[in-house]
């Protein structure tokens, strides 16, 4: 098991990459998918060349300890650092008034990507907004670093999933970044998505 930089090569102990498989796999392991060969050699064995790509995300420890942190979609570049959306979530996630969240890569004209947060507060939380967010922003500098940049968060009521529960971080993405998207058929409640808009209007997205 590796953890791979873009260009198929180790990364650093502790350093997020894409975690593969070397080749060859052991006989009958990971041979295919039903009636569609072509898809499975485009998704699972063209990016890195001798490797099967798992589709995740996460790094190896000095140990040789294996964390995944979150799918390969999920890992956004800010200047150039690879960095998980799911370690940043789960610094949200230990703020005392917050019930859920999750962290999309925006488009920035600078840094290519930065994270931007998205807050579902705890049942009777009456604090100022704003003040949780402050808080939220401080703990990921003090937790992940200062190369997270993250520094804009919107609390919103609630955060789009389909019906399975699965968080529609890629049409959030869409949004913030003012491109098309396309509402899922699998959508819980497409309403929500004019709040998600309209909350990230509010700290100068999805214009």
């Amino acid at each position: 098991m590796r953890a791979l930089d873009n260009e198929g090569n180790d990364v650093a102990a502790g350093d997020v990459g894409a975690i593969a498989c070397k080749l060859p796999l052991p006989p009958g392991t990971l041979t295919g998918l039903w009636h569609a060969e072509e898809r499975f050699k485009s998704a699972y064995l063209a990016t890195f060349p001798g490797y099967y790509e798992t589709g995740d995300a996460g790094f190896i420890d000095e140990d040789g300890y294996i964390h995944v942190m979150s799918r390969t979609d999920d890992v956004i570049n800010v200047a150039g650092h690879r960095l998980s959306t799911g370690a940043i979530e789960e610094v949200l996630a230990a703020h005392s008034d917050v019930a859920e969240c999750a962290v999309i890569g925006a488009a920035d004209a600078l840094k290519g990507q930065i994270p931007l947060g998205l807050l579902v507060l705890k049942a009777g939380v009456n604090r100022n907004p704003d003040d949780i967010v402050t808080e939220t922003v401080r703990m990921v500098r003090e937790q992940v670093g200062p190369v997270a940049v993250f520094k804009k968060a919107a609390v919103v009521e609630r955060l789009p999933k389909t019906r399975s529960g699965k968080i529609l971080r890629s049409t959030m993405r869409n949004i913030a970044d003012g491109q098309e998207y396309r509402v899922p058929a699998t959508i819980e409640d497409s309403s929500v998505l004019d709040e998600i808009r309209i909350a990230m209007q509010a700290i100068g997205y999805a214009d």
